[in-house]
């Protein structure tokens, strides 16, 4: 019998876009000739909670089981027949097919409000410039927060849109907690993802149940559908796999986790998933195979872990093109929950996930699990290969929106591919996730963003060179400040993450960061931003090597189930925790373009000590001379058209000599430059020679070759006027 896959993403993960894991094992099977069906439930729960008949039986559910324990949620019970009539309009407005009705909930007078539209008079602030279905959108988020406050209040305290008993996952070294949930009468929502599963199941009748665990927040209900299976449909195989169990699950000792699950999975999953069909089918046919990469099973009552493969992990060329095809993609909800443009960027619209390269070319930051494949291992695809594949996926989904979900792009990687997409003039929107290194140049930033490029997020953590330096982060905050202005001035939106509570770092360090942080956002080279508190993980350096850091783990002790999370005491004896409101309050106002002027001091309710950093640091680091430093090998190319050309005479003292006019037109204006003929005549054919729609890429040593086979003084050609007027439209050195 034939292997037959289905393989979920379990609830919640996002409302706007599919989690790509599923799409990247569906892709690799299609390379295989193995059958499967893929569903995000998360999704698929939602649209059948958030409609008329969802509504109505939540709320019938709700009266039977208690009184309203606020008053939010009894102004949400007594406005039940507005919400009634407008819910299915809202989601098929935020599935973008109900365009029109942005009017209406402009009014303020169509949607019922309760608690979360308290907030509303930051929505002029934050909308002002605008339109009106941005706002519309936003004013429809706060409708379904309300619900789903009610939710929370009335229904099942686990409910989340993008997590569901995340508590459950989170820092689980014991699975008492979890298994006890699990031996409960399921909850109201897990009626709900029970119901549509039993549907699933019974219509594709699959061999093999695979659950990819991205988040804490899908773990439980990935236990709940792995339960349900083994009860009713003993026959069929499970495998758990994805970033949980990759990160939490690597010294699982537990039993009872398989009493759900037949298999766990870690680290890249093509290879460990071709085995577990090669295990199943040998053994439908009486044979024992009994190859397994990367496994955990279960034998004789105790976990073992299985990687006794010869077989290798499949190339980046190898594992396909993700395919989304059974995902309901014409159902995603965007939605705007709060005015941060990359966290925007997140849950508004349909993004297609794809990967540059598997791990991180950098490797060494010393927060990050770099221990692990995932990170360790860097195998970048070729950019060929990269736009064959968007190509692809732009014709499944018709959707030419793409979030590379790197750790970190490689900078001449993205270059590369900057240039394919404008050789094959693909009309794409894109974004990613960089080190701010000192590769990002200028010109850099121009190509990416006249690829499609819109935004970038990168890690500066701390904002202080000796943390930087402690991290291994291989950056400087002066670097920082000129890669951030570089992708700024090419109209590239900057996203920074930012650390607190790092090992060893002192309270003047956290203001220091601070200082540089609101120094970034005065300029103008930030334009968003987050603050995230350290947290030590088992498989990064400080995990690993704690001593180097000056921390102590509060315990040896391995957890029977998971353990990635580690708690510790810090040699300073710093509570990092006090700085949490203070920090997010400044920066959700600098974000604003406020606030610049606050002393330090504002934001916290207790003594800081003043900052150290100059109060011009950044806007000095920004000032510097050109450089006329260009290396022989770097690129040049391109990016406008042919020229228009007249010629003309020019005439002085007696003396006349042959002129050229070339005249441009790029997108926005048109403009001209003068230069003698010989000059154009080469300049002209070497335009067309270095266009980015040639597949030959020249260097500078090349160019100045062919200039001086012609003419003499290359330098002085390349530094005089119509050159740099060129460099300001398009002529690039890579």
């Amino acid at each position: 019998m034939k292997t037959k896959l289905f393989v979920i993403t379990p609830p919640f993960t996002q409302l706007n876009t599919p989690y790509p894991a599923t799409a990247y094992i569906k892709g690799f099977l299609n390379t295989k000739n193995i059958e499967s069906v893929q569903a995000d439930l998360g999704i698929e729960v939602i649209l059948k909670l958030f409609s008329k008949k969802g509504l109505e039986d939540l709320f019938n559910y709700s009266r039977s089981k208690t009184q309203y324990p606020t008053p939010n949620s009894q102004r949400i019970s007594a406005l039940q027949d507005e919400y009634l009539k407008t819910i299915d309009p809202v989601i098929s407005f935020l599935q973008g097919k109900n365009p029109t009705l942005a009017l209406q909930i402009c009014q303020e007078d169509f949607l019922p409000e309760a608690s979360r539209f308290a907030q509303l008079e930051e929505l002029d602030w934050a909308f002002g410039t605008m339109g009106t279905q941005d706002k519309a959108k936003h004013l429809a988020t706060l409708y379904l927060e309300d619900i789903s406050d009610f939710i929370v209040e009335c229904v099942d305290a686990n409910f989340g849109f993008s997590r569901y008993a995340e508590r459950l996952g989170r820092s689980a070294n014991s699975f008492d907690e979890l298994y006890e949930a699990l031996q409960q009468e399921p909850t109201y929502i897990d009626n709900l993802l029970l119901s549509i599963l039993k549907e699933r199941i019974e219509t594709i009748q699959p061999t093999l149940f695979l659950i990819s665990i991205p988040f804490p927040g899908n773990l439980y209900s990935a236990f709940r559908s792995g339960q349900w299976v083994k009860k009713h449909h003993p026959n069929i195989k499970i495998s758990m796999g994805g970033g949980f169990p990759n990160t939490e699950l690597r010294s699982l000792s537990d039993a009872r986790v398989f009493e759900f699950f037949d298999f766990i999975t870690l680290d890249d999953g093509e290879m460990p998933i071709e085995e577990l069909i090669s295990n199943i089918e040998s053994r439908n046919f009486g044979t024992d195979y009994n190859s397994y990469k990367r496994t955990f099973v279960l034998e004789n009552g105790k976990v073992v872990y299985k990687n006794n493969s010869l077989k290798h992990d499949y190339k980046q060329s190898q594992v396909g093109t993700p395919d989304y095809s059974d995902l309901l993609l014409d159902k995603y909800i965007s939605v705007i929950e709060i005015v941060n443009p990359m966290h925007r960027m997140w849950s508004d619209g349909r993004w297609n996930k794809l990967t540059m390269a598997h791990g991180c070319y950098w490797g060494k930051c010393t927060f990050c699990d770099i221990s692990l494949d995932y990170i360790k291992i860097y195998e970048p695809v070729a950019a060929n290969l990269l736009c064959d594949r968007m190509e692809e996926m732009i014709a499944q989904t018709g959707e030419n929106g793409f979030h590379f979900v790197d750790e970190a792009a490689p900078p001449a990687l993205m270059r590369a591919l900057a240039l394919e997409i404008l050789r094959r003039k693909l009309a794409v929107t894109w974004w990613t996730n960089i080190r701010f290194e000192k590769s990002f140049t200028k010109d850099l930033c121009l190509l990416l963003k006249a690829s499609g490029c819109i935004a970038v997020s990168g890690g500066l953590e701390v904002a202080s060179d000796r943390l930087l330096k402690l991290i291994d982060k291989g950056v400087t905050v002066e670097q920082v400040a000129k890669v951030t202005r570089n992708f700024t001035e090419a109209g590239v939106m900057v996203h920074a993450y930012l650390m607190y509570g790092y090992p060893t770092q002192t309270i003047q360090e956290t203001v220091d960061s601070l200082e540089m942080v609101r120094q970034l956002f005065e300029v103008g080279v930030l334009q968003s931003g987050f603050w995230h508190q350290f947290a030590m993980t088992a498989h990064s350096p400080v995990g690993l090597y704690p001593e180097k850091f000056g921390v102590i783990k509060e315990t040896e002790a391995i957890g029977t189930f998971a353990n990635n999370d580690i708690n510790y005491t810090d040699a300073t004896g710093i509570d990092h925790d006090k700085f949490s409101f203070g920090l997010k309050k400044s920066l959700f106002n600098f974000m604003h373009g406020i606030c610049f002027d606050y002393e330090l001091q504002d934001w916290f309710e207790f003594k800081i000590p003043k900052t150290k950093i100059s109060p011009d640091f950044i806007f000095d680091a920004l000032q510097e001379d050109d450089d006329f430093n260009i290396k022989p090998t770097a690129k040049i190319v391109w990016l406008g058209g042919k020229p228009f050309i007249e010629h003309f005479t020019k005439s002085k003292k007696g003396n006349s000599w042959e002129m050229m006019t070339l005249t441009f037109h790029d997108k926005k204006e048109s403009f001209s430059i003068q230069t003698n003929k010989k000059q154009g005549e080469w300049l002209v054919e070497m335009l067309l020679k270095i266009s980015v729609s040639n597949a030959k890429i020249y260097n500078y040593q090349e160019v100045k070759a062919n200039f001086e086979s012609h003419l003499e003084d290359f330098e002085l050609f390349w530094y005089s006027k119509p050159i740099k007027t060129l460099r300001e439209f398009g002529l690039l050195v890579l």
